[in-house]
């Protein structure tokens, strides 16, 4: 099963560019993977910036894909839970996995009515930036606990 996420925007600080890469590289033991970057909107209107970076996350999916959104809205899982949700996904052959963080503002409601799982990290409020480390991290934790191994303790 392949894994991709997808963010709105750019990264900007360099402490969380390398912890990308380092848990990016950690992931990829266990899962081919890859990241997209959409265009963050610039308006004054929040709805139609939703709804404009929607569009462009829209496009990056492919064709039965499986489409899992970050959000406050969603369910909750713990690291086990999670690690259960991703087998869950492999064993029934997903062929693409696909996770998005949305940009400051969150998802538009047409994105959100796409997706098949809507999740949450935390009932915490993250910038959008550092929820791609954590989450990351919380992904190649998943992949250890599957593999019985000693990371997850």
């Amino acid at each position: 099963m392949k894994i991709r996420l997808i963010w709105v925007g750019k990264t900007q600080e360099t402490w969380i560019k390398e912890g990308i890469e380092e848990y990016a590289n950690r992931i990829r033991r266990y899962s081919p993977f890859e990241i997209s970057e959409v265009k963050e909107e610039k308006t004054a209107i929040l709805e139609i910036m939703r709804q404009r970076e929607g569009e462009r996350i829209l496009k990056l999916l492919p064709k039965n894909c499986h489409l899992a959104l970050l959000d406050q809205s969603g369910g909750q899982h713990s690291s086990e839970t999670f690690a259960k949700f991703i087998e869950k996904e492999r064993d029934n052959a997903t062929n693409e996995l696909v996770f998005a963080i949305g940009g400051a503002y969150g998802f538009g409601d047409s994105l959100k009515k796409a997706a098949d799982v809507i999740i949450t990290l935390s009932p915490m409020t993250f910038t959008h930036q550092m929820v791609r480390v954590i989450f990351l991290e919380q992904l190649y934790r998943a992949f250890t606990i599957l593999n019985k191994e000693s990371y997850h303790h």
